[in-house]
């Protein structure tokens, strides 16, 4: 959504600190209100809802990365964090994702592309 992107697209400083804030304060509302106390979104098993929110799960640690701002941390989202890990274990799931270092460096080269049209502008 329009949170992620503009994470991804922050360049540092002021910006950088509102965009991580929000999209921490929207992490805190998937996890409360969404996910809850189950194991994924649909309860014992996955669902679409899951599957929807996959990105968080893989795409989401290599963007931080990418950035080198961490906001998925069990310390502040312990229960996003073990969803993301019991989604990752989903054999359907761990079977058909990209590979990591083809992501990294897609999203190195889409930030740089990003970063370089802010500082044209």
């Amino acid at each position: 959504g329009p949170i992620f992107s503009d994470f991804f697209r922050s360049t540092g400083g002021e910006e950088q600190e509102k965009t991580t804030k929000e999209l921490l304060e929207a992490l805190k509302i998937i996890e409360e209100q969404a996910l809850g106390d189950k194991k994924f979104f649909g309860g014992n098993a996955i669902n679409l809802v899951d599957i929807s929110y996959g990105m968080i799960a893989y795409w989401f640690k290599i963007m931080e990365e990418v950035i080198g701002v961490n906001v998925l941390e069990p310390n502040i989202l312990p229960r996003l964090c073990q969803w993301a890990q019991n989604f990752m274990e989903v054999p359907v799931i761990k079977e058909n994702i990209p590979e990591r270092h083809k992501v990294l460096a897609y999203l190195r080269h889409i930030r740089q592309k990003l970063l370089l049209e802010h500082l044209n502008k």
